[in-house]
């Protein structure tokens, strides 16, 4: 359930090096970035509004409602020359060390945030970040992922998101996923969507942390699965970076994007996990 009256909202644009990147801050209290990709920060909206502390939503790069500066486009013989380590930038504001809560691919840029720059970052919430590079099997999830962008790349978008969900392990009702994947875009949302394909994909599932680093910062890091993701992608990607840092997963309500499907229970876990650190 969401809240009857949405918390006042204040809107700036932050300058960072090659991008201006739209934010809102609203509510009291410590700072709380919340992030993901391919999702903009609408998605966070109702679990922002949740929070009692005080949230700090930004959208993902260059994408939503921030201009989009062009950058190459991750084509598999450039998918090294884009990185999520140019992201965490975005989200270096001059502040006190702040929580952040990452989703999905925006796991993936908290812990690159974290990485590099561990003096900005008090926690780090990876819930369900695509690793793929941990796992055996990464290079056939390396070659799906490139077949994803090129049918995208060609035209076929939604013969793309059945790639992408295939790979991903999630299964949907043919009706949800029409709706989600195959009804008309505005024109926000396309470009939100082609940036994904063709700037952030490769780059964010090829990603692979440095261990050394991350390592004996271990403690700063929570890495979450949704209690009903067990044997999809990201579950195993989630396990084997928890265990590569020798934690264990911490559990939160629903599946790859539990703070949509039920944002009151995941507010309620969150605030749970971070009274415990």
């Amino acid at each position: 359930m969401t809240p009857s009256s949405t918390v006042p909202a204040t809107a700036a644009t932050l300058r960072v090096p090659g991008a201006s990147l739209h934010h809102e801050v609203r509510g009291q209290g410590p700072l709380v970035v919340l992030v993901g990709a391919p999702m903009d920060a609408t998605a966070f909206a109702p679990l922002a509004d949740l929070l009692a502390h005080r949230p700090h939503r930004a959208d993902h790069g260059p994408e939503g409602r921030a201009p989009q500066p062009g950058g190459p486009t991750c084509t598999p013989t450039r998918r090294r020359s884009c990185a999520p380590t140019t992201c965490p930038a975005d989200h270096r504001a001059g502040r006190r060390p702040a929580t952040v809560l990452g989703s999905s691919g925006g796991a993936v840029t908290a812990l690159a945030l974290l990485q590099a720059h561990r003096e900005q970052v008090a926690t780090v919430i990876a819930h369900e970040p695509p690793l793929t590079e941990l796992l055996p099997d990464r290079e056939q999830l390396l070659a799906g992922t490139e077949a994803a962008i090129a049918t995208y790349l060609a035209g076929d978008r939604v013969g793309a998101w059945r790639a992408f969900l295939a790979q991903a392990d999630i299964t949907m009702p043919e009706e949800v996923f029409q709706a989600m994947f195959a009804s008309p875009r505005e024109p926000a949302q396309a470009a939100d969507e082609r940036h994904w394909f063709a700037h952030e994909m490769l780059a964010t599932t090829a990603w692979r942390p440095d261990l050394a680093v991350l390592g004996p910062a271990a403690d700063r890091v929570v890495v979450g699965i949704g209690t009903n993701s067990t044997g999809e992608l990201c579950d195993r990607t989630s396990t084997a970076l928890a265990t590569a840092l020798g934690i264990e997963p911490t559990r939160f309500p629903g599946g790859h994007t539990g703070f949509v499907e039920d944002p009151a229970a995941f507010a309620t876990r969150l605030r749970a996990v971070l009274a415990e650190r």
